[in-house]
């Protein structure tokens, strides 16, 4: 059986901007006008809160994002707060479960064995976190945010890979709600000199498209989007 997938690269684009994106493919992919899609890209400094609100794992005033050069946005994906921002990799999947037989925690666990292979492709010994503890981990060091939205089967929001960001940004919430452990990057764990970030990141497509099974890949770039 034949999985088609559209790739589109788009670069650094704006929170907003990704998530009426989303939005208008989500409902293009229930409506059967489009296939499924794969979004990879990074995000300028942005910090999203989950559907559940949980803005008290913001450590610092509303008032001081703007000094950092930082946005806040409230989603309806699940997780807790997590941070977006350079060096980071992106994937949004607006894919049909339906179509391609998977439910909720299977999807979920493929998102997380794309991070983990990723990872492993640098010596890196990654895993998913215990029970409550959302996305891949080194150790107690958290490497990839998993935060998803499914609707009428159709997937938005998805995973955050981080490749080398600057993890002060971090500092200045509770990430994903979780106390006492701590962020890493594919920077701080391997001992291999990385590549540029945009090999990595098509790199984590790779994981992707091999993890669920497409054979029928096109990849788009920003110049043709």
């Amino acid at each position: 059986m034949r999985r088609s997938l559209e790739v589109w690269k788009m670069g650094t684009v704006n929170y907003l901007e990704a998530l009426k994106l989303q939005e208008k493919l989500a409902t293009d992919r229930k409506a059967l006008k489009i296939t499924d899609t794969l979004l990879s890209l990074q995000h300028p400094p942005t910090y999203t809160v989950g559907k559940r609100e949980t803005v008290h794992n913001l450590l610092i005033p509303d008032s001081e994002l703007k000094s950092m050069g930082a946005e806040l946005h409230y989603t309806q994906r699940g997780g807790d707060i997590t941070f977006h921002g350079p060096q980071q990799a992106i994937l949004y999947p607006i894919v049909s479960l339906r179509d391609i037989g998977l439910g909720a925690r299977m999807y979920v666990e493929k998102l997380e064995l794309t991070m983990i292979e990723l990872a492993s492709m640098y010596g890196v010994k990654a895993q998913a976190g215990q029970k409550c503890e959302t996305g891949v981990w080194v150790e107690d060091r958290k490497i990839g945010a998993i935060g998803v939205r499914i609707s009428s089967g159709i997937t938005s929001h998805g995973l955050a890979f981080n490749m080398d960001p600057d993890l002060n940004y971090f500092k200045h919430i509770v990430p994903c709600g979780i106390v006492n452990k701590g962020v890493t990057s594919l920077k701080n764990e391997t001992d291999v000199e990385l590549p540029a970030e945009d090999v990595i990141q098509e790199q984590l497509i790779a994981c992707f498209v091999r993890i669920f099974g497409y054979n029928d890949v096109v990849l788009k770039d920003k110049s043709v989007l």
